[in-house]
């Protein structure tokens, strides 16, 4: 039995906070640990960000319409914009690792969408004529096996 829930918040840089916590909720209801909810927080915050930023031009004139849901082996989530379309294969990947010493070298661009890659398990784009699409999917943690009956 999955469980769903959606809402919609203003596209703004000050809601980013509210829209992962919304999101965090979830993750935590999913089982979740500490770490693994931190994850999914930071590639939330990561997908807002890059929203905002991009298909709002920072200004705030838009809506995110979020949500997320815990199937049976994956935890999802949708966010959904009606802003500029984005292309994430326009997006260089950024030159990583990379030590400290090199910050002034380093690519603008590219490391919140790294970022996404890395700490979900799958993230896709989908952009049409009712706008973009970002699908973020994590699985769920593996469930403790019952020790055997006696």
């Amino acid at each position: 039995m999955s469980r769903k829930r959606s809402t919609t918040f203003p596209g703004r840089y000050e809601r980013i906070g509210d829209i992962c916590d919304f999101v965090l909720e979830g993750a935590t209801e999913a089982g979740f640990d500490a770490d693994a909810a931190f994850q999914v927080n930071l590639a939330c915050d990561e997908a807002c960000t890059n929203i905002i930023e991009h298909a709002y031009d920072g200004d705030g004139n838009g809506e995110i319409h979020v949500s997320w849901e815990i199937g049976p082996e994956n935890f999802v989530i949708t966010l959904k914009d009606k802003g500029e379309p984005f292309d994430p294969n326009a997006v260089p990947e950024p030159n990583i690792p990379f030590a400290p010493d090199m910050m002034e070298q380093i690519q603008i661009g590219g490391l919140g969408l790294h970022i996404m890659r890395q700490v979900m398990d799958n993230v896709s784009f989908r952009f049409d004529e009712n706008g973009n699409t970002v699908t973020m999917v994590r699985r769920l943690p593996a469930k403790p096996t019952p020790p055997p009956q006696e």
